[in-house]
């Protein structure tokens, strides 16, 4: 480890995902109109000491022509969070993505039962 990287205790990890899911809540999907956190396209989000953010996320489909702007996206609203110093967009497709990992919210929103 680096002599001038943080290191955080599990409390402040905690609360620094909190603030990184925050800042994903303001990330929409383009075609849907919710945000990918209530869509349920997180997976994981991982933070390491000195900052290093890895967002592990899918996406609705497989060949989403939007996957270069969502991810853009992300990457600037993780510049929103001040302990983020690096940040990473990982796609995933296993387990699939289906309409049960959305949120209530985004059922509702969306006019699924």
């Amino acid at each position: 480890m680096a002599d001038n990287e943080t290191v955080w205790t599990q409390e402040e990890i905690d609360g620094i995902k909190e603030h990184i899911v925050a800042a994903l809540e303001q990330v929409i999907d383009p075609e849907l109109g919710i945000d990918i956190v209530n869509l349920g396209l997180v997976y994981e989000v991982e933070l390491y000491d000195g900052g290093k953010c890895i967002i592990k996320m899918t996406l609705t489909t497989m060949g989403c022509p939007l996957a270069d702007v969502i991810t853009e996206q992300i990457i600037q609203a993780l510049k929103e969070v001040p302990e983020v110093t690096d940040s990473e967009v990982q796609l995933v497709w296993y387990p699939a993505w289906t309409t049960d990992r959305m949120s209530r919210y985004a059922r509702i929103a969306l006019g699924i039962r």
